[in-house]
């Protein structure tokens, strides 16, 4: 079925949450359950953690994980709102829609907030999320429409596929993390209807040269997130070390660095640039150079 922004309302009507009444539920984290499934912690390349220290694992990027989704939508928000403006006194079912994303968006940001408030109620002292919202949004925000429209379709797209794949098959998740991310991703599948459809309508006002700077923008936003997760998987890695039960020596303790560096690469970047999804829509619009400038810069990522 091709996107619409009728359908992407009748989603939002059909899927749409309260966090009380829905989500929390009074309940709290059930710290004798992961949080993140292996597939995407990667804890299977760790075979000399035990079992607590491979659900500490899981606990500890399943609390970024809810923190890192908490600080995309910053900037989600407004660009959705900017992208509103072309409708206000045309399409009122498209501006109906991204009214609507863009208070889901607000919505999904409280609910973050929920669970790293929840996590650090049941987890040592020391955890520290070193982004900085606001000074994320304002940096993104600066770059072209077209780089941070393919951005958030590319965030989205992977929410999907991580919830597809991942979450909702693995029955060993603390049952209220689970439920988080499976009425997130319920409200994100309207979400990603609206990103192509934006995403392509910004693409149609562009000149070949105004399209090959988005391009080029598209590709600091992506070198700018793998700086925050280079940063965010050290501070992870450090809080994982002091957290855990026993010491580790000096290989054990590199080998989690770079685990935790890799699972966030996979789940931030490399899941949604393979995103089968994405990689027609962005082959849809950029030239065969471009996407080879794209692949050579992801390439270190892809492949470090």
């Amino acid at each position: 079925m091709q996107p619409s922004y009728a359908r992407s309302i009748e989603v939002s009507k059909r899927v749409r949450f309260d966090i009380d009444r829905d989500v929390i539920r009074a309940r709290s984290l059930d710290f004798a359950h992961k949080f993140l499934p292996d597939g995407l912690s990667k804890v299977d390349e760790l075979a000399f953690l035990g079992r607590e220290e491979r659900r500490l694992f899981s606990q500890v990027q399943g609390r970024t994980y809810a923190n890192m989704f908490g600080l995309v939508e910053r900037f989600i928000g407004p660009q959705m709102l900017l992208a509103s403006r072309d409708h206000w006194l045309g399409d009122q079912t498209a501006f109906e829609a991204l009214v609507r994303f863009t208070d889901e968006e607000i919505k999904h940001q409280e609910l973050f907030r929920r669970v790293e408030a929840l996590s650090a109620g049941g987890m040592a002292p020391g955890y520290a999320f070193l982004p900085k919202p606001n000074e994320v949004a304002r940096a993104v925000l600066g770059k072209h429409a077209w780089a941070v429209l393919a951005l958030i379709c590319h965030i989205e797209l992977f929410v999907l596929a991580h919830y597809r794949e991942a979450i909702e098959p693995d029955a060993e998740l603390s049952p209220l993390w689970k439920d988080v991310f499976t009425f997130h991703a319920r409200e994100e599948s309207q979400h990603a209807l609206i990103d192509e459809l934006e995403w392509k309508r910004e693409d149609a006002k562009l000149s070949a040269g105004e399209r090959d700077t988005a391009v080029s923008d598209l590709i600091a936003l992506v070198g700018a997130v793998d700086a925050i997760l280079q940063a965010q998987a050290a501070a992870d890695s450090s809080y994982f070390l002091s957290a855990a039960s026993r010491r580790f020596d000096a290989g054990q303790a590199l080998a989690i660095g770079r685990t935790m560096l890799a699972a966030y690469r996979w789940q931030y970047i490399v899941s949604g640039v393979q995103d089968a999804r994405f990689q027609a829509i962005l082959g849809g619009l950029a030239t065969p150079q471009q996407m080879q400038r794209i692949g050579e810069a992801l390439a270190p990522i892809v492949r470090p």
